[in-house]
């Protein structure tokens, strides 16, 4: 990895939240969509000096939090994007928020399976593959349980974060496509990731 790559992505990151930030659709769901940036790029920034991830890990976090942004900004129900696919495909609603958890399953399944084939015993193998899905699950559970918990306390005002649109299965949409996530980025991405794992360790 270029070490001027990581600044790269920092100011790209940087300058799009900042784009964000400028009159959200509802600022109440911009502060929440983003909140995990603000927790984790300073974790990211703070254990740099002691453990670097691969690039391949860090353009993926890139690409995770340009999503929240832009989900943020719009709200995941309104965002343009989604629109436009809903009218290419016919779609009964805007899919965007779909997107987002298919996400949120894909990219935490690279950092995890960085951090289990770094910092534990497990080698490249099934115990590896299932036990990365399983992370991947427990994190998109999580995440559920603060939309509801957002829904208890806001009421109301809380509808456009968790941005149901009326799905009655929108909770076992979301941890669903999460699961499909975690499984696709370990097939399409292990070898690349691996390669890369290796440089890392060559270094």
């Amino acid at each position: 990895m270029k070490r001027y790559e990581p600044t790269v992505l920092l100011f790209i990151g940087t300058a799009a939240l900042i784009f964000s930030g400028i009159g959200p659709r509802d600022r109440l769901t911009w502060i929440l969509e983003v909140f995990p940036i603000f927790i984790g790029v300073p974790l990211l920034i703070g254990v740099y000096s002691r453990f670097r991830f691969t690039p391949l890990v860090y353009r993926l976090i890139l690409l995770h939090c340009l999503i929240l942004m832009l989900g943020g900004h719009y709200t995941y129900a309104e965002v343009p994007l989604g629109f436009w696919v809903q009218d290419l495909l016919t779609l009964s609603r805007n899919h965007y928020d779909r997107l987002g958890h298919l996400a949120q399953g894909f990219i935490p399944a690279i950092i995890a399976r960085e951090l289990l084939l770094r910092k534990s015993p497990l080698q490249p193998g099934k115990w590896l593959f299932f036990l990365v899905v399983s992370v991947c699950l427990a994190i998109s559970a999580c995440y559920e349980f603060i939309e509801w918990w957002a829904a208890l306390i806001g009421g109301g005002s809380a509808e456009a974060f968790l941005g149901t649109q009326g799905d009655v299965w929108d909770t076992q949409w979301d941890m669903f496509l999460a699961f499909v996530g975690a499984i696709v980025a370990q097939i399409t991405l292990a070898r690349l990731h691996d390669r890369q794992l290796n440089k890392l360790e060559a270094a």
